[in-house]
């Protein structure tokens, strides 16, 4: 062979070599910053997206495990605490990622794993189905509107049904969370699947007025819930016909609970950030429906400190307090 021959197929290897590191890079860009695009696609607006779901999830998390439902493989990170060991029972805790996003870049993005670890409880973070190139959860009933076919109710069931059977699971406490698109889904899996889910916090998320419309949960329910008053993305004042306002949200909560009509209200400064937290107590079965109202807040979850607590201490404090009975 030529030493000719050899240098130009060096110079072929390191060319493409070169090309191959690009589009690894550009990859890794892109995956680094999905939560950063998450909320650029038109979040959650499942019943205006106009296209048919595909036939797998089209994201590859790295040691997730996976369950089959409806023909699809569905992915999810799981954490168990290093203090589990299965010898009694432990609570659960299902926290969804927005729109466009995914289970690792929320995990990430929301970490609530330092919390399982001193709580003993066990999390999980679910990956959406692809709708219209991006993943979603469709927080919305079966209908002619609804564009979306995935069954991310039923899938919801059949993860805590896995779960339940391979770990020592609490099945009176099972919490859901989320943001945005994963934050309404949240708030969809309170009314129909109440008989698991005990209380649930959301962020940056609305409640389809078409949710309110049909909630109608077995128990009453705890709910947390943090917004900005700037998200241009889930306004504080809803869309009109579409998504409820925060203010029809909490009138919807607190009258099905039977709270008291005249909130605790408090109000912090942190970091130059005005909070306004609002708390209707004395519901039924102990129920309360909090509220941090984060004024010229954005379309995130939020980096806050309430009481020296940020947003998923704040969270989880609050939903395990309850079970499927109620206060504890």
């Amino acid at each position: 062979m030529s030493k000719k021959y050899l240098t130009r197929t060096m110079k072929c290897f390191l060319l493409l070599s070169l090309v191959y590191s690009l589009v690894l890079f550009s990859q890794c860009s892109d995956n680094d910053n999905d939560q950063n695009i998450t909320d650029k696609l038109d979040d959650g607006k499942v019943k205006e997206d106009g296209a048919s779901d595909k036939t797998n999830t089209e994201f590859t998390n790295m040691n997730a495990d996976t369950i089959l439902h409806d023909g699809l493989i569905r992915e999810y990170l799981l954490y168990v605490p290093e203090v589990y060991d299965g010898s009694f029972e432990v609570p659960l805790m299902l926290n969804f990622h927005g729109n466009g996003s995914s289970a690792s870049s929320h995990m990430e993005y929301a970490d609530m794993r330092n919390l399982a670890d001193s709580n003993n409880f066990i999390l999980v973070y679910p990956q959406g189905a692809i709708l219209n190139g991006s993943s979603h959860w469709n927080n919305a009933l079966e209908s002619s509107t609804n564009k979306s076919s995935t069954k991310d109710f039923e899938f919801t069931n059949a993860l805590i049904n896995k779960l339940t059977i391979n770990y020592n699971i609490d099945s009176s406490r099972i919490y859901a969370c989320g943001f945005s698109n994963g934050a309404d889904f949240t708030f969809a899996l309170a009314c129909y699947n109440s008989d698991k889910i005990a209380a649930i916090g959301a962020v940056s998320g609305l409640m389809y007025q078409e949710t309110i419309d049909n909630c109608n949960p077995l128990h009453p329910t705890a709910v947390i819930e943090f917004h900005g008053t700037s998200d241009s993305y889930r306004p504080y004042e809803g869309i009109t016909d579409y998504y409820a306002s925060v203010e029809d949200m909490l009138n919807h909560w607190t009258s099905f609970n039977h709270t008291s009509i005249d909130p605790l209200i408090n109000s912090i400064t942190d970091n130059g950030t005005l909070i306004e937290y609002y708390a209707y107590n004395d519901g039924d079965s102990g129920t309360s429906v909090e509220h941090y109202k984060v004024v010229e807040g954005d379309h995130v979850w939020f980096d806050l400190s309430y009481e020296q607590a940020n947003t998923s201490e704040i969270i989880w404090n609050f939903v395990s307090k309850y079970d499927l009975n109620g206060l504890r």
